[in-house]
């Protein structure tokens, strides 16, 4: 029977609306008195922001503003309910952008995956993620600390004496990147060392089938979890490995790219995030990863929302003939026609020249009487193709590039 980290995991879609209908309100109001939002949030009724659905209407917060935030009002922007002082951490990330870190009990959400992967009372994490100016190494030492694990605070690098210390402390569980874990484990084998490492919860990078399979073959169940320096946890995998399972404290949305327009269910965009963390308010933040949402709940008994995991990049700029588009402007282009239902620009060589096709899903038409919007809208001139409704791939991309750079 599966033992769930808290009853918020199991909650019917009735109590966990009904819950966000009191945390997001306050959650809005608290991100409107911030200097960091200036004007974007001056003119929404807090009170009247209760659902997922309402927060469609509200702006986008991309990982640029915060730069400019922080540069506006040193050092975060003017984006936290408390100062720089009071947080037990503080971490830089390239930009740079800075992001702060509460010593409270599991500030950034990650006991959950941890949970979900086994690991508790009795084991001991070796925690290979980085605790230097990046926050990765807290993040998951205060999982750890959340479900009463022992860490050892590994860090990246010196393989032997990681292979050393595994064995000779008795780890039972590995945090870290998924393909690190492997170089521990190939340098075990070649010092002659028996590890006792039987969970892994990874993240930081792609953990591809063949990997978790080797894992799983030497006897270490490997799940994923899906995070950010700015948010902490947003979705994480369970034994049911279907799928990664929304955090309970976190709102996510998926949204066409360049806008804040939810897509479909099931249509790959972009994942925004509004957190309800009082400590640091992020609302609508974009976290330029593509996803999708996946159908009905986890096989595992939780019943949040799923997404499909990363799926790749949402920032898909491309310079083509010396000019950048960006997916903005294709979204721009689809708003100018109601018929259009999506636009794919596609970047390709023909002898040594770029060119541009504009693919647009409409019913039929003329692709000349869009010429002039598409040059209006992506600054360049190229061609354009009518595709029937819905025959564009599901991939999230709105920018194409088949240029060959061997």
């Amino acid at each position: 029977m599966t033992q769930y980290f808290d009853d918020l995991e199991t909650r019917t879609p009735q109590a966990r609306a009904d819950a966000i209908a009191t945390a997001l309100p306050e959650q809005i109001a608290r991100a409107q008195a911030l200097e960091g939002y200036g004007d974007s949030l001056s003119g929404t009724d807090a009170a009247c922001v209760m659902t997922i659905g309402d927060l469609a209407g509200l702006p986008v917060l991309r990982k640029s503003d915060l730069g400019e935030a922080q540069r506006t009002a040193p050092p975060l922007g003017g984006l936290t309910t408390r100062p720089a002082s009071d947080f037990a951490h503080l971490f830089q990330s390239p930009g740079p952008i800075y992001e702060p870190g509460g010593g409270e009990h599991d500030w950034w959400r990650m006991g959950r995956f941890l949970h979900a992967c086994g690991v508790g009372e009795g084991d001991i994490v070796q925690n290979c993620f980085g605790y230097h100016l990046t926050p990765a190494g807290m993040i998951f030492e205060s999982g750890a600390r959340a479900v009463g694990a022992a860490v050892l605070p590994a860090g990246t690098g010196q393989t032997e004496l990681q292979a050393r210390a595994a064995a000779d402390l008795g780890v039972t569980a590995y945090a870290g990147t998924p393909d690190y874990l492997k170089v521990i484990l190939d340098k075990a084998d070649e010092m002659g060392l028996r590890l006792s490492i039987t969970r892994a919860a990874v993240g930081g990078g792609a953990l591809f089938p063949s990997l978790r399979q080797e894992y799983a073959d030497r006897g270490i169940t490997c799940l994923q979890c899906y995070a950010t320096a700015d948010l902490g946890n947003i979705a994480y995998e369970s034994s049911a490995q279907d799928g990664m399972i929304v955090d309970e404290h976190v709102i996510v949305e998926i949204v066409r790219p360049g806008t804040g327009d939810p897509v479909a269910p099931g249509e790959v965009g972009e994942v925004v995030v509004t957190t309800l963390n009082p400590d640091y308010p992020l609302i609508r933040f974009a976290t330029g990863d593509l996803s999708a949402v996946l159908e009905g709940t986890s096989p595992c008994g939780r019943t949040n929302m799923r997404i499909k995991g990363w799926m790749g990049r949402a920032d898909q700029t491309t310079k083509i003939k010396g000019m950048f588009v960006r997916p903005e402007q294709v979204a721009q282009l689809v708003a100018r026609h109601d018929e259009i239902a999506r636009a794919r620009v596609i970047a390709d060589r023909e002898g040594e020249m770029d060119v541009m096709t504009v693919q647009i899903e409409a019913d039929g038409g003329d692709p000349e009487s869009y010429a002039a919007s598409v040059t209006d809208a992506l600054k360049l001139k190229g061609r354009v193709e009518i595709v029937a409704k819905g025959s564009l791939p599901n991939d999230g991309k709105v920018i194409e590039d088949r240029r060959d750079y061997g």
